[in-house]
């Protein structure tokens, strides 16, 4: 389950969706880079081409374990059999908060799922697809597929939380399958709209100029993502263009699921009336409700509504009642022949409820970007995903967007677009940034910005010209005499602003420590370093890293018969900041040497008051940085409480790299590590 550290054979991206999964692949080892394929045939349809397979799943009654899935557990020998229970819409799920959410407002709580039964549902549907992933590719490989070198992208939603849902997500790949052989690797990749956006400036060049602004709005089944890009090098002929992210990405429960439950609560509604007025003789009309929503003549009025075709259809259709007796009639609620009959019309209001919300969330993005970028003009916006594919959902856009009349001043000259297959730009571009950073060592999304910012307590050389510098907190230095501005911050990742994830975030820092004595030669020593980290949750801030360097690689400082002052040696390091899709891993350096290793590492944080500092088992000595601070002296967070957050990262400069407990602003937290000695600092962030 590691960062790739080599060149793949196979590239594989998966996209999960909440009513079906796409697979894209491209085999680098063959050198066809620009040739990104997806799975057509799958189990169920072997003799018909399909984009995707249904994310659905089939248990016979009583059996923890499923009989079939996807287009398998669509037929109607595996719908109709008796107590069988199907499992479909469960994506959204996976979101903890969300689950409790949907307990609190249910009706019956006890048939909302718990977490672990989501999880299960998850790790089986994972387990068919990778059988299946690996029956369709394996023959384009020239060796044994557990012997070959494949990396699995994954995307998620910008609404889950890098933990606990992205490393639950995580986990279960890992036990279905994915990244288990010695050369396969499963990472996370590019969240949605940024997949939609590498696809969309691969496939259709032609339609941008150099510094163009790209807004792309992906509108799933379960989720929607916004995100905004810069396109560059347009005039790069030979090869591809790329993409910087301006703004960060934000992501709202808006999507067709929702729309769904409208309608599934709608029809409930009726159902019930028409019983009270006339019993029906159903058993469970909730339970018919939903299979109505799920019925093919409710998603095909539903994916036709606001197309040309459906102005040419009836003003009317029907859907299947399930189990109703063909003889009942209630014309006052449509229902007749065993079917009830819907007006067309009446899906505008499940699709407005939806819209209103996007206009929203779209809104504020602008206001956002007229902000950041008063004097630009936001040049297209590409919608992708299910229901950024609906007809109807285009039209409202385009009349609130792409017209002179636009209510931002920034979408004067507006060009809103559909992106090329749109079924399959969050796998298809999943693979076509990693294969271009393959290809060229830069990916087609090489800028992206975060949610948050991150930065480093360290201290400064007073500098009395410095205006900044004016009232800090100064201190002098007993060991090298000079006075220094404490609790600096060095902000390496400030929120918003575009960081390269080609290429690492290098600080360079200095440390001092007493000197080995006879008695003690080898003395431990122990340096808590804060990261700060700012409007973040507790779980997604930093832990620890480990290291081990003899005293004997630090520079020892008077020690010379001629020095007056103290010993002490003096080390100097350098951290590195690495940025992926979903987290951001820490590196320790040192004359050369990268002291950290790859391994993750387990914490587990609880909330804590922020330490007393006379209490402090270690003397505060903070790192110097070599350069400027990128803010000024840290002196009005914790009065303040505004939500400042730090984590202490301890270097142990005798073997460890320990957590210890820490805490500014308003929270503190406590790490406590569970594993062997920590490795790799990893903090989720996107």
């Amino acid at each position: 389950m590691g960062e790739p550290t080599s060149r793949p054979d196979l590239v594989v991206s998966i996209d999960f969706g909440m009513t079906c999964t796409g697979v894209a692949f491209c085999n680098v080892a063959t050198g066809a880079f620009d040739n990104v394929r997806h799975i057509q045939r799958w189990p169920g349809r072997t003799q018909a081409n399909e984009n995707k397979v249904p994310t659905l799943l089939v248990y016979p009654h009583g059996s923890s374990t499923p009989s079939s899935w996807g287009f398998s557990a669509e037929t109607a020998q595996e719908q109709g059999s008796d107590g069988s229970e199907s499992r479909e819409w469960f994506k959204i799920m996976l979101d903890e908060d969300l689950l409790e959410q949907m307990r609190k407002t249910s009706k019956d709580p006890s048939k909302v799922p718990h977490i672990s039964e989501v999880e299960k549902w998850y790790c089986d549907y994972f387990q068919f697809l990778y059988r299946c992933v690996e029956a369709r590719l394996k023959g384009e490989l020239a060796s044994r597929w557990e012997d070959a070198n494949i990396e699995f992208i994954f995307s998620v939603p910008t609404t889950w939380k890098p933990n606990p849902t992205v490393e639950r997500f995580r986990n279960i790949i890992s036990r279905a399958g994915f990244g288990q052989a010695p050369n396969h690797t499963a990472v996370i990749g590019l969240t949605e709209a940024e997949a939609a956006a590498v696809h969309t400036a691969r496939n259709t060049p032609a339609i941008f100029r150099e510094n163009d602004i790209l807004f792309v709005c992906d509108v799933g089944g379960g989720t929607t993502d916004l995100s905004v890009f810069r396109v560059k090098n347009t005039n790069n002929f030979g090869g591809s263009l790329n993409l910087e992210q301006i703004d960060t990405v934000f992501g709202a429960t808006i999507g067709s699921a929702q729309l769904d439950s409208l309608f599934e609560k709608w029809v409930l509604g009726r159902l019930q009336s028409a019983n009270t007025q006339s019993p029906m003789g159903l058993d469970d009309l909730s339970q018919t409700a939903w299979e109505m929503r799920i019925s093919k003549e409710y998603q095909n009025a539903k994916c036709d509504y606001g197309s040309d075709e459906s102005f040419s259809d009836t003003e009317i259709f029907a859907v299947r009642v399930p189990k109703l007796d063909r003889h009942y009639v209630n014309d006052h609620y449509g229902i007749r022949n065993g079917d009830m009959n819907i007006r067309r019309d009446d899906l505008r209001q499940f699709f407005d409820t939806q819209i209103i919300k996007l206009f929203d969330m779209i809104d504020k993005q602008f206001v956002r970007l007229q902000q950041k970028l008063p004097s630009e003009q936001v040049a297209h916006m590409v919608l992708s995903g299910g229901l950024g594919n609906s007809a109807y959902l285009q039209i409202r856009l385009r009349e609130r967007y792409a017209t002179r009349n636009a209510g931002h001043f920034n979408a004067q000259n507006l060009q809103i677009r559909v992106a090329p297959d749109p079924q399959l730009v969050v796998c298809k571009g999943n693979v076509a940034d990693r294969v271009q950073k393959l290809k060229s060592g830069q990916s087609v999304l090489g800028w992206r910005c975060c949610r948050s910012s991150y930065g480093t307590l360290c201290k400064m050389v007073y500098n009395p010209n410095n205006p900044l510098h004016h009232g800090a907190r100064t201190q002098q230095d007993p060991l090298d005499g000079q006075v220094y501005i404490m609790d600096y911050i060095d902000w390496f990742i400030k929120q918003g602003e575009p960081v390269s994830s080609d290429f690492p975030i290098v600080r360079n820092f200095r440390r001092k420590c007493s000197p080995a004595t006879s008695s003690n030669p080898n003395p431990p020593r122990v340096f808590p370093t804060d990261i700060i980290s700012s409007d973040v949750d507790a779980n997604m801030l930093p832990i620890t890293m480990n290291s081990s360097v003899p005293l004997s690689m630090f520079k020892l400082k008077n020690r010379h018969w001629w020095n007056s002052g103290p010993k002490y040696h003096r080390v100097d390091y350098v951290v590195k900041v690495n940025l992926g899709p979903a987290d951001i891993s820490f590196e320790l350096w040192h004359q050369g040497m990268k002291l950290s290793k790859d391994n993750s590492i387990k914490v587990e944080w609880s909330a804590a008051e922020a330490p007393d500092p006379s209490s402090h088992p270690v003397e505060a000595d903070l790192p110097m940085n070599s350069l400027p601070a990128a803010q000024g002296p840290w002196n009005g967070f914790v009065k303040r409480g505004i939500g400042r957050k730090a984590v202490p990262m301890s270097m142990n400069m005798n073997g460890n790299m320990n957590g210890g407990s820490g805490g500014y602003g308003q929270y503190g937290f406590s790490a406590q590590n569970g594993n062997p000695p920590p490795q790799n600092n990893r903090v989720s962030a996107w």
